[in-house]
């Protein structure tokens, strides 16, 4: 199973950062971010595979694939805000922390204004004149 890999995983890194942060606090942010990167290229098949799956659903129906691929782009951006987010909490810069929230917020609701405008269309085609 691929959690208790994970869990494993976290909980050695969590070891060696408490070790570190006694002798060499330096050297554990990068205990840190080695893990979480190797976390990620773990589940990585998995989330390619759910990818695959939302892109086969999206090209059997009627749903427009710009969207599909759109949602999926700002999934990834999302995690990929938080895992930074989580990176500079852990090294104790909140302020670089918000800044990426504040990023990636903004990035995110950009991309999503064709979905809007879209859904916006299609309740006043819906609504009675």
């Amino acid at each position: 199973m691929e959690i208790i890999r994970i869990v494993g995983i976290a909980i050695i890194a969590l070891i060696i950062i408490i070790i570190l942060r006694q002798y060499k606090p330096e050297f554990a942010i990068y205990v840190s971010l080695i893990t979480g990167v190797l976390i990620l290229a773990l589940v990585l098949d998995k989330l390619t595979g759910i990818v695959d799956l939302i892109q086969s659903i999206a090209n059997k129906s009627s749903i427009n694939t710009t969207f599909i691929m759109l949602l999926i782009k700002i999934t990834g951006i999302a995690f990929l805000a938080e895992f930074a987010v989580s990176i500079c909490k852990d090294s104790g810069e909140g302020a670089i922390a918000s800044k990426i929230e504040l990023g990636s917020k903004i990035i995110i609701i950009s991309m999503s204004i064709p979905i809007l405008t879209s859904l916006i269309e299609i309740i006043l085609k819906i609504l009675p004149n």
